[in-house]
């Protein structure tokens, strides 16, 4: 039997949602800054109408967890976690860098992926993926840096998020960097995949355990074996 999954991200510009219900899937995606926390509930409502289904019936919920705007982050915890209380139903929290690197894996075919976000001040959320079985896995740590200070851990990746295109610069001096024009924003749609992988796992949460998950460590990469 088929799970049903809703997963739900207002971590940046965009506000995303998507719910796997009956192996169909339900999507809404808007950029609308400032207005998540007046339209997520609303939206999310009438999502679950759209699939005939109700709040009850979902198995567990997903939410972006982190990096993105403390207070979008925190729109998507709080939510999650009112959501899961009121079920009793489990959680998971995915990375919106996840995101965006399943969705260059989904739709590009990405073997590696560099997601970088803009974090403001003059900085970055950088997180380094490669693809595993179909699914993004982290490489390293999530760093937030100085554009000068990104490096990569592959010969050549495709390049995702804000990042990219706030800081041009972010790509010099990094072999085969390929930057992605479209793969701007985390799309929820894309944290289903990782969701379904962990919940056969049996990585859930309860509703309290929620939490943001802020990126504050600058370690550089270490380079990986044979590497210069």
């Amino acid at each position: 039997m088929s799970q049903t999954i809703l997963a739900l991200d207002a971590s940046t510009e965009a506000l995303s949602l998507a719910l796997m219900h009956q192996d169909k899937l339900y999507h809404f995606f808007d950029v609308c800054p400032q207005q998540h926390s007046q339209r997520i509930l609303d939206e999310i409502d009438a999502l679950l109408k759209q699939a005939n289904c109700d709040i009850q019936d979902v198995d567990v919920i997903g939410y972006c967890q982190g990096p993105g705007s403390f207070t979008g982050v925190r729109i998507s915890v709080s939510v999650a976690q009112g959501l899961a209380f009121a079920t009793k139903t489990p959680v998971i929290g995915v990375s919106s860098l996840a995101m965006m690197a399943q969705q260059a894996i989904n739709e590009r075919g990405a073997s590696t992926v560099l997601a970088a976000i803009d974090a403001r001040m003059g900085e970055v959320y950088l997180g380094a993926y490669e693809a595993k079985d179909g699914l993004a896995q982290l490489v390293g740590e999530q760093q937030v840096l100085e554009p000068a200070a990104v490096t990569s851990p592959f010969d050549a990746a495709v390049a995702v998020g804000t990042g990219w295109q706030t800081y041009t610069e972010l790509a010099e001096g990094l072999s085969q960097v390929d930057v992605d024009k479209e793969i701007t924003l985390p799309d929820s749609r894309y944290m289903l995949p990782l969701l379904a992988n962990e919940y056969a796992k049996g990585n859930v949460a309860e509703a309290a355990s929620a939490q943001p998950v802020y990126v504050r460590d600058t370690v550089t990469w270490k380079k990986l074996p044979g590497k210069e």
